[in-house]
């Protein structure tokens, strides 16, 4: 890194500024419910190598840096934005953005510009955008290829259950991909627009990712997941299990909400992931709750059962990294036991999740963060994109129930696509 010492500076901007607005392509954006930030332009970039302890490295290389930037107090804090690949076996690259818009729910929006030596942000970074646009024609069968093929797919889960049945493990959580050649130039903006548009509560995300097909690519995704927030000594997190179809009759929803909550095995395998956050939370709080029912929390296709998480760190020194690090990967997204479910991914899942199923989100200079996880997404290049869903896999899974919920993971993003 050069001599001369990175500058942040913060301005306070109007209430009503669209965080869409001033995202570019190669930039990275995260928000949920009109909250969160955009981010342009590289002001530094912090690496680590592959490896179990990547995360717990790149949180001390972001400290070492963030100490050495010169900045206002009693403002927002400069913020490294990174989307963490699944595998440890990826490296890591964060980056703190040239120009970041952060607004809070109660609707304070703030600009802050990182710059080596305090030289302002280039006028490429001051883009407005108020561009909508109708949809395309729906997606033709020769367009869109599964891979794996759904009977393979549903091979992998029997066996999966097989050896869960053994007591080999309690729960693995099986993905799959859908290619999608869409014949034309695929627009971020506009994708991230309608995702946001059809599911607000959901976290619209948009990160540059390394791609193994082309070199390069933008993961686009609304995920329902939080993994970890932290504001001062305050966390929260709400981990995902055990999923149901929606439907536009009102009837059939609300019946579907209810065998969704009353099914045993969408318990079970919602109860592994619950065991398995609070017995990492744990070693960081002095106080943590959550309630000993799960609640049903709604998608626009999909319902799922949700327990939201609130707890107390007993050291304020703790980074939000810290504690991704020691969640991911939870039982939501890998299975239980860790190890176990992991050797078993390796071996039935054939493709390579880059950063599906990863944390991805933000760390400020105080520490505080907000993580999701990369879930109901899109690797976008050019005029392609390879969809990602996932299925947590127990004792009584049925490998034909296991595909339906893909393709309904699917669909969201498949139609999301055609504003694209």
């Amino acid at each position: 890194m050069s001599e001369t010492p990175l500058v942040a500076r913060a301005t306070r901007l109007g209430p009503a500024y669209d965080l869409l607005a001033g995202f570019e392509p190669g930039g990275f954006f995260f928000e949920r419910s009109m909250a969160g930030l955009s981010a342009v332009g590289t002001a530094a970039t912090v690496s680590v190598p592959a490896g179990a302890e990547r995360i717990i490295r790149l949180g001390r290389r972001l400290r070492e840096t963030f100490e050495g930037m010169r900045r206002d107090v009693d403002v927002p804090a400069p913020v490294a934005v990174v989307s963490i690949p699944f595998a440890d076996e990826a490296p890591v690259d964060a980056t703190i953005p040239a120009r970041t818009t952060m607004r809070a729910k109660l609707g304070e929006t703030w600009q802050i510009d990182v710059s080596v030596g305090g030289l302002g942000a280039p006028d490429s970074l001051r883009e407005r955008w108020a561009s909508r646009t109708m949809p395309f024609a729906a997606f033709a069968e020769m367009q869109v290829r599964p891979d794996p093929d759904p009977d393979d797919y549903a091979e992998a889960v029997e066996r999966a259950t097989k050896r869960i049945a053994r007591g080999e493990l309690r729960k693995v959580v099986l993905a799959r991909s859908m290619l999608v050649d869409a014949e034309r130039e695929l627009d971020v903006k506009q994708l991230l627009w309608r995702l946001r548009a059809v599911d607000p509560d959901c976290y619209a995300f948009a990160t540059p990712v390394a791609s193994s097909s082309a070199g390069g690519a933008t993961l686009v995704g609304a995920s329902p997941e939080l993994l970890i927030r932290r504001r001062g000594r305050e966390v929260e997190a709400t981990p995902l299990a055990g999923s149901a179809q929606r439907f536009g009759d009102p009837s059939r929803d609300g019946a579907a909400a209810k065998a969704l909550f009353r099914s045993d095995k969408d318990r079970e395998e919602h109860a592994v992931v619950v065991e398995d956050v609070a017995r990492v939370l744990a070693t960081f709080c002095d106080e943590l709750d959550h309630p000993r029912e799960p609640e049903l929390l709604g998608t626009a296709n999909v319902w799922h059962l949700a327990t939201p998480f609130r707890g107390q760190l007993h050291d304020p020194s703790t980074s939000v990294l810290d504690i991704v690090a020691a969640l991911h990967p939870t039982a939501a997204v890998a299975g239980m036991p860790r190890d176990l479910a992991s050797e078993l991914l390796a071996e039935l899942e054939p493709i390579d999740r880059g950063a599906y199923a990863g944390p991805v989100g933000w760390v400020d200079a105080n520490g505080d963060g907000e993580f999701a996880i990369a879930l109901r997404c899109a690797e976008i290049t050019g005029k392609t994109a390879r969809l990602f869903a996932g299925a947590g896999i127990v004792a009584d899974s049925v490998p034909e129930a296991e595909v339906d919920e893909t393709e309904r993971k699917f669909r969201a993003l498949l139609d999301a696509l055609r504003w694209g």
